[in-house]
């Protein structure tokens, strides 16, 4: 056995029904079905639900459990001598480098969203709330930088956001074209935010 399986044997079955949660939902979708991911997990139907009520609460123990690994992708590897400027920036820089990965499929959070389209889902609320967290960040961003209104550069800047990840996601757009950092630069820019310090 190789060793990866062999350390995904090793796996609590819990562990190993979030993970393929994780994985199949994000390439295939919400709608993939249970016995598609007992199988992948290794996992009988039988124990999948005596560890969760449903489906929709696998799923959103799933993205739950992602979202201290998705924040730490977004975080400035320095964020305490990272100017504001430089921490948004390095948000897109991070999105720009996912999206060149040939498994990328846009954002998790955003794609459980637009595809439930039910605002109580489980999964909703979870997606949800990692949207909010992630406004709320660009705006604490914006404002110690000094924009002139930082609520609204945290919206235009997750729009960009969301609209550059699906985009890449869907394979109409590239990102590593500069046009993402660009854009974000002058929406910085416009909101008056400081420039990064000259090197």
């Amino acid at each position: 056995m190789a060793p990866e399986k062999a350390a995904a044997r090793k796996a609590s079955p819990r562990d190993r029904l979030l993970d393929a949660a994780g994985r199949l939902s994000y390439r295939d979708g919400v709608s993939v079905g249970i016995e598609a991911l007992c199988r992948a997990a290794g996992v009988s139907k039988r124990s999948m639900y005596q560890l969760f009520d449903s489906k929709d609460a696998m799923l959103a123990a799933s993205l739950e459990r992602r979202v201290p690994w998705y924040d730490a992708q977004l975080t400035h590897p320095d964020p305490d001598s990272a100017t504001p400027r430089e921490r948004i920036m390095y948000v897109f820089e991070r999105l720009v480098a996912a999206s060149v990965d040939a498994d990328y499929h846009g954002c998790p959070y955003l794609a459980v969203l637009v595809e439930l389209k039910d605002p109580g889902h489980p999964a909703s609320v979870v997606a949800r709330g990692m949207k909010e967290a992630l406004v709320a960040r660009l705006r604490a961003d914006a404002e110690q930088g000094g924009a002139r209104d930082p609520g609204l550069l945290a919206r235009q800047l997750l729009l960009v956001f969301d609209g550059a990840s699906a985009r890449a996601g869907a394979g109409v757009e590239r990102l590593d074209d500069g046009l993402v950092t660009t854009t974000v630069s002058a929406l910085l820019d416009a909101a008056g935010l400081r420039p990064a310090p000259a090197a």
